[in-house]
């Protein structure tokens, strides 16, 4: 029986040796698999032996490859025997002993090692995902909770309302304690919103009182008319970080110019002055559009007549003269101070050679009346002007329907809506938004909510009622061209993704992830 070759002699046995160590192994008892390595120091012998290994080692239910040698045990080393004489068996022996001197790793040792570092991987990826499912547990579980407080808030603001409406002010008193104790200023945008018409219903609920004569009040165009200054640096903050008002300026300016085209003298009656907005940013970027323009087409001279009750806008007036003068525009500014319901014809100039265009942001859904007379006489008035085309943008929401429930309903709809772009455009603590949700869209809310008659400014309508009124009136829709641009100027002025533009009826509207937020029309005499 030949010894098997031992990788561990590669290279080192000549002749001699592997004559030596093939006569040895004829003396080796018959090999126990199950014996391991040991050295037997009594005899003065060194004994070796490797434990047989198939390749595997089971642990745990878990088999963990290892690739190993053949099995090989070389017996007993006699020191005693004549082989001590032989130099070389000596060095072999002597190198035996040097290395079985050092402590060893024995296999089972690396098996049991790498067997740890495997079950404690194991251990901490299951570990991971138990923290994972937990935290994902959580998250659904505040998801769910914020859901239930949020229909709950919805349940308490109808049930107030109704309650309101029936001037229950016992019923109504209990349900706005407990609104106001779950109605956040900082909350989720929902609280936020129900914040501002928990202050509407409070309102009303202080001002319910026997039915009987209104008594006078302040005449105003609009709400921004009697503004604190809270409430102006909440507007002038919707305009700069908000792309309503600014949208709807970029779509009038464009008809505006298309009207305008070809002609050098030119005439804008903007009925409001975009709610007195400082600075007059609408008619800026008109003015400088116009003096871009060369040859023929340069504009000889253009007029602006604003039309309100605000005490800045001859001031604003003032201010666009000398801007436009210094682009080498002649324009002249006039100022009207009326209310659009007292407006007569003789109170604006017209001249012959000029082109007129009549321009109303925002403006026109504030002379809106249960009488339906107002509007349609103020319209009358604008269509006996002859202008080429007016221009209107509006809030597109039913807010004037003749039942307070029914507006409460839909206001809530589209305020939503806004206060929901705010969540995503501005974080939780932003104090511009907080600005913007409570000074200017919760006053609109309250002006919604808490007012009637002469008070109740915001009456909103939808494209709809408005084509009809505006027919009534001798205008005729002229649709308005201009999605493609529209998406353009979108993108141009980085704004939040989630805003919407599509054409409706003739209409240019805005939206919010595909809620109507802001239309824009024109009409032609």
């Amino acid at each position: 029986m030949a010894p098997p070759h031992y990788s561990g002699f590669k290279d080192e046995t000549d002749a001699a040796k592997l004559s030596f160590l093939r006569n040895l192994w004829e003396t080796v008892p018959p090999y126990d698999q199950h014996q391991t390595i040991s050295e037997n120091s009594t005899d003065n012998s060194c004994t070796l032996v490797l434990p047989f290994c198939d390749g595997t080692i089971s642990r745990d239910s878990k088999r963990v490859k290892r690739t190993v040698g053949i099995p090989v045990w070389l017996g007993t080393f006699n020191t005693s025997s004549n082989n001590i004489n032989n130099p070389s068996f000596l060095d072999t022996c002597t190198n035996s002993r040097n290395r079985n001197s050092i402590p060893k790793l024995h296999f089972r040792d690396h098996i049991r090692t790498y067997t740890q570092r495997y079950l404690a991987v194991e251990e901490a990826e299951e570990e991971a995902k138990i923290s994972e499912s937990g935290r994902r547990c959580e998250e659904k579980e505040e998801e769910e909770d914020g859901c239930a407080d949020g229909l709950r808030l919805v349940q308490l603001l109808i049930a107030c309302a109704e309650a309101v409406a029936c001037r229950d002010k016992s019923h109504a008193s209990i349900l706005l304690s407990e609104l106001k104790a779950n109605a956040l200023v900082f909350g989720s945008s929902f609280q936020r919103v129900a914040s501002c018409f928990v202050q509407g219903l409070t309102e009303r609920l202080n001002l319910i009182q026997p039915i009987g004569p209104v008594g006078p009040m302040t005449s105003m165009m609009n709400i921004m008319d009697a503004a604190s200054e809270e409430m102006e640096e909440a507007f002038r903050l919707v305009y700069e970080l908000c792309p309503h008002i600014q949208f709807g300026h970029f779509v009038a300016n464009s008809i505006v110019l298309e009207a305008f085209e070809g002609k050098n003298f030119v005439h804008v009656v903007d009925l409001g002055m975009s709610l007195g907005l400082r600075h007059g940013h609408q008619w800026r970027g008109l003015i400088q559009s116009l003096a871009n323009r060369t040859g023929d087409e340069q504009v000889r001279r253009l007029r602006i007549t604003g039309v309100g009750l605000c005490d800045r806008l001859q001031i604003m007036g003032d201010e666009l003269s000398v801007y436009a003068n210094n682009l080498g525009i002649n324009m002249e500014f006039s100022l009207v101070k009326k209310n659009l319901e007292n407006l007569q014809p003789e109170d604006i100039e017209v001249r012959e050679e000029e082109v007129l265009v009549v321009n109303s942001i925002l403006q026109l859904h504030c002379v809106v009346k249960e009488s339906r007379g107002a509007l349609n006489s103020v319209l009358q008035m604008v269509h006996g002007l002859g202008p080429k085309v007016l221009v209107m943008v509006e809030q597109d929401s039913s807010h004037n329907g003749p039942f307070f429930l029914g507006r409460f309903m839909e206001s809530l709809h589209y305020y939503s809506a806004i206060f929901d772009s705010l969540d995503v455009m501005f974080p939780k603590y932003d104090t511009k938004r907080a600005k913007m949700e409570q000074f200017y869209f919760g006053e609109e809310i309250k002006n919604i909510v808490s007012c009637e008659g002469p008070m109740r400014m915001e009456r909103h309508e939808r494209v709809d009622q408005w084509r009809r009124r505006m027919s009534r009136a001798g205008f005729q829709a002229a649709p308005v061209k201009m999605v493609a641009q529209a998406k353009q100027w979108l993108l141009k002025n980085k704004v939040c993704e989630g805003y919407t533009v599509v054409e409706e009826k003739g209409c240019l509207v805005l939206g919010w992830k595909s809620k109507p937020i802001i239309a824009v029309s024109c009409w032609k005499c």
